[in-house]
């Protein structure tokens, strides 16, 4: 290696400055090895239920805010539920993706409602789509009930209207939402589960 004796010098000057510089703390390994922050450490954490299939999988979400009045708390992070007695933390690769599906542009936020005649979305208070469901459901029912069959039997059933449940919805939800429909005389009534 052929060096002249100002080449030398400065070679030696930069091999001086970064070993003290080592010595001191500045060593590189040292910086890149420091820890960040956890990504989780100021979110706030809430269990849900996955909305995709009849299972039922139990959900974590983590969503990033400070709680003040008007601010609304970002999802950044959904895991499953470890805890959770349907899925023991596991969640299948539509569930992984919820966070995917959270954050979509094409996600129904409010209810809508579809005239007849109309090609055009009209967007609803959940009061009003409350009120329109059981309105509707009153006036089919009244129009619809049959009383007696041919053979002039009693049965009292309302077969123009159907229910379908919910599958993440406990023993004693669907119970109550069975015996509900039954009392209405509505005999088409299953369970996503069953889907």
């Amino acid at each position: 290696m052929d060096m002249n004796r100002r080449q030398f010098f400065r070679v030696s000057a930069a091999g001086l400055a970064g070993s003290s510089l080592a010595m001191l703390g500045f060593s590189p390994t040292g910086v890149l090895a420091e820890t960040r922050e956890f990504k989780l450490a100021r979110t706030t954490e809430t269990r849900n239920t996955c909305p995709y299939c009849a299972v039922g999988c139990g959900v974590i979400m983590y969503g990033l805010g400070d709680r003040a009045k008007n601010v609304t708390t970002s999802i950044i992070h959904i895991e499953g539920d470890p805890d959770h007695p349907v899925n023991r933390g596991t969640l299948c690769p539509k569930g992984a993706g919820l966070l995917d599906f959270v954050h979509s542009p094409n996600r129904l936020k409010y209810p809508e409602v579809r005239e007849p005649g109309t090609n055009e979305w009209k967007r609803l208070s959940w009061d009003e789509a409350l009120s329109r469901i059981a309105k509707l459901m009153k006036a089919d029912r009244d129009a619809n009930f049959v009383t007696h069959n041919a053979d002039g039997k009693v049965v009292n059933r309302w077969l123009t209207t159907g229910m379908l449940c919910a599958s993440a919805s406990s023993n004693e939800t669907g119970y109550l939402t069975h015996k509900t429909m039954r009392s209405l005389g509505m005999l088409v009534f299953d369970n996503q589960a069953r889907v």
